[in-house]
């Protein structure tokens, strides 16, 4: 197996070559402009790890890949209408850009371009590839409504959250790994745990993000800090400040969270405190390294001999040193 950055080559050129060039532009210039945007093409180079991981090569699912990143980039212009928001990776986001209907009719365009990928499989292939695709993306459109419902909603759990993070973000990761499983053949036993490695990853990735929103470095991290707290969004960091910080800290955060200042510096450091003082900060470190954990011990649990490992160990590891 190559390293990283080659799979990560290799798949923007195969995704360089699939660049759509059909009419309407409208409606797949959007999609051209979301897919060349940058990113960490994280979710469709893992779909590659799985295939090599299992002895098959990378460039039989290369096509798969493509389907898992376009179904990311979809779900991602989704969100981005409804979250109103003006830039993704620093550049302004497909409705700002063309307007709301083009960017709507846009992500289904490209929904359904990911499962057109699957027809370049045949047989049981495709109807697995086809099938988990189907379970995956209703599963994360429920963690999107699970996201939207805590907005309004008085008291979420801290288990509550974990459901929705893994719905909504980590699910997809793992059946990422588990597309490359299937190109490859790999029995059914050994395509669960790839799954259920990588949505481990998952979790772990989502709460690093929501670490580092608070505490990370703007200069490095690349978005403003704090934005979730701005924004008042209960994340894990605020729901297990609520559970450990005393009677008087808790009112005090829920206090924060109702306020909308125009300046919100303040606000940003007062929450920051309460994170740290309760010890919400350093459970949330605890909890990243713990499912990280959970993702190692799953796949020292797969049938593969140690070296087709390496790969997708260092995925764990290079999670727990991520600062962007």
């Amino acid at each position: 197996m190559e390293d990283i950055s080659f799979y990560r080559e290799e798949f923007l050129a195969y995704l360089s070559e699939k660049s759509i060039v059909e009419q309407p532009g409208n409606l797949y210039d959007p999609i051209n402009y979301i897919l060349q945007m940058g990113g960490k093409r994280l979710r469709p180079v893992l779909t590659l790890l799985g295939a090599e991981a299992f002895g098959v090569s990378y460039k039989h699912a290369l096509d798969a890949a493509l389907a898992v990143e376009f179904f990311h980039n979809f779900s991602l212009m989704h969100d981005d209408i409804m979250d109103d928001a003006p830039l993704r990776r620093g550049k302004v986001t497909v409705h700002e850009k063309w307007n709301l209907n083009t960017a709507i009719l846009s992500g289904d365009a490209m929904l359904i371009r990911a499962y057109q990928f699957f027809e370049n499989y045949k047989g049981e292939t495709f109807r697995e590839l086809a099938k988990l695709f189907s379970k995956t993306a209703v599963t994360v459109c429920e963690g999107q409504q699970y996201d939207i419902d805590f907005e309004t909603q008085e008291e979420v759990g801290i288990s509550q959250y974990i459901n929705m993070i893994r719905s909504k973000t980590a699910v997809l990761i793992g059946a990422a790994l588990e597309m490359g499983a299937i190109v490859a053949g790999a029995s059914v036993e050994d395509k669960q745990k790839i799954f259920d490695f990588g949505c481990y990853l998952g979790i772990a990735f989502q709460l690093q993000d929501d670490f580092l929103d608070v505490f990370g470095d703007p200069k490095v991290f690349g978005k403003q800090v704090g934005g979730d707290i701005i924004e008042n969004k209960k994340t894990y960091l605020y729901l297990n400040a609520l559970k450990q910080a005393g009677k008087d800290e808790a009112a005090q955060l829920k206090h924060l969270y109702s306020l909308a200042p125009s300046d919100p510096q303040q606000k940003i450091d007062a929450v920051k405190q309460i994170f740290i003082k309760s010890g919400a900060a350093e459970r949330t470190e605890e909890e990243i390294k713990s499912y990280i954990d959970k993702a190692l011990a799953k796949l020292d649990e797969i049938t593969l001999a140690p070296d087709r490992k390496i790969l997708l160990r260092s995925f764990g590891q290079i999670l727990m040193a991520r600062n962007v």
